[in-house]
């Protein structure tokens, strides 16, 4: 291993990991230590790496050839493709110990970890010989100054045992620093990752608008159970935040006295939309479509459309197409007259009417088209997003390609990623 005298295990957090040859494995999301029941450091077990098809599996220290400042390599590109899940005697460096709040030696000394350094032996194993704190001294005032950091022994820190861990609250602080740089869907696989006490301590202190993110990409069990958690007025929030079709999926699993006290909660405004698509099943076309598309009407310009699906807020799929329909625009709109492929939009001059370039000969899906129906429309027409229209002429919303893969791929398929994998013969960690 390259001569390394210390490593943060916050500085390792998103670094790509390589095989010996330069093949990419995949980014280190957490750190696995084992506690000990005496004050000796703990061992480092390994790490928590994430591949690329999101299933995070655990690799062993001494298979770790060299860390350095931009990458982590590893002795063989073979590694255990087993889900990790944590043992009893585990803790994750990154996940649980980092905000825990410690004791020093002194008299009434409190302190909150903010980081652990890692640090080899003689042996080649590597320990977490020294912690970085901070003294709590409570709100701080005019004219005083935020504690220093300071960077400890192990065994000057105490109170971070694993029944001390279990059972003292935690902020979130540091974590949610490690969170600005990943995407909700890789915070989510995080977050699944981390024991219920410290992932609800998480969701406590997210804002509403990134929680709402995060949980739109966690499993529908970890939904309800952080839905659960939640103080009922906040659910409510997070609900409203979420995009109406994630929402009423959510909703769908509770039970109706649930499910009726939350809709209450919420604005109307943005209850009424999560409320017509509870009244479709859940693999039809009404039940997979979100009723905020992009509208307008046949007398808008290129100009316009193109700076509605600028919109940064709106997803790749359903910024490719622009629907166009008679006054009122909001869903369920006035009578549909056809869509524009934003491909189109980009061949026109900024001053023509949208009107004349429309594809109206494209056919629409029913809002109770089955999935089966619906997965064969993208298919034949080569689309990510979809018109859904009653009978009566009426645009109710848009299907996009992901709600369709999301339909279509394993209920557990978060969890266990999206390939097939082989497992090797599990590393003993212990």
């Amino acid at each position: 291993m390259t001569p390394v005298n210390r490593v943060f295990a916050a500085q390792l957090a998103g670094l790509p990991v390589f095989g010996p040859d330069g093949e990419s494995i995949g980014k280190v999301r957490d750190v696995v230590a084992g506690l000990r029941l005496d004050h000796q450091p703990p061992r480092v077990l390994g790490l928590v790496v994430e591949l690329s098809n999101r299933r995070r599996v655990f690799v062993p220290m001494l298979r770790v050839t060299s860390i350095e400042p931009n990458a982590v390599t590893l002795a063989t590109g073979s590694v255990n493709m087993r889900q990790f899940h944590q043992r009893p005697n585990e803790v994750l460096v990154l996940g649980q110990l980092t905000d825990a709040h410690a004791g020093l030696a002194g008299p009434g000394v409190r302190v909150t970890v903010v980081d652990a350094a890692m640090e080899p032996t003689r042996t080649r194993d590597w320990v977490l010989a020294k912690l970085a704190v901070r003294e709590r001294t409570g709100r701080l005032g005019l004219g005083r100054r935020r504690a220093s950091l300071r960077v400890l022994p192990w065994a000057e820190v105490s109170g971070l045992g694993l029944t001390d861990l279990a059972g003292q609250p935690q902020g979130a602080g540091q974590l949610l620093m490690l969170f600005d740089t990943m995407r909700p869907v890789d915070i989510a696989a995080t977050v699944r990752d981390l024991p219920a006490k410290r992932r609800h301590e998480v969701a406590d202190s997210m804002d509403d608008e990134r929680l709402a993110d995060v949980l739109e990409e966690l499993p529908q069990d970890d939904q309800k159970d952080l839905l659960k958690h939640l103080p009922e007025e906040r659910a409510a929030d997070i609900l409203e935040a979420m995009n109406p079709d994630d929402a009423a999926d959510l909703l769908a699993e509770l039970t109706p006295a649930d499910q009726n006290r939350l809709l209450e909660l919420m604005e109307p405004e943005e209850s009424e939309p999560v409320k017509r698509l509870l009244a479709y099943s859940s693999d039809t076309a009404g039940g997979l479509m979100t009723p905020e598309p992009v509208v307008l009407t046949p007398d808008a310009t290129i100009a316009e459309a193109l700076a509605r699906i600028r919109n940064a807020d709106l997803s790749a799929a359903l910024a490719t197409m622009v629907f166009v329909c008679r006054p009122p625009t909001e869903t369920p709109t006035g009578r549909y007259v056809g869509c524009v492929h934003f491909q189109r939009l980009l061949r026109e001059p900024p001053a023509e009417m949208i009107a004349a370039t429309l594809d109206s000969a494209l056919p629409v899906l029913r809002p109770s088209a089955a999935l089966g129906e619906v997965t064969r429309y993208f298919a034949a027409y080569n689309l990510a997003c979809g018109p859904v229209v009653d009978l009566q002429d009426h645009l109710l919303g848009a299907v996009t390609v992901d709600d369709v893969l999301d339909h279509l791929l394993p209920e557990d398929w978060r969890e266990t990623g999206l390939h097939d994998v082989t497992e090797d013969t599990e590393v003993e960690r212990a």
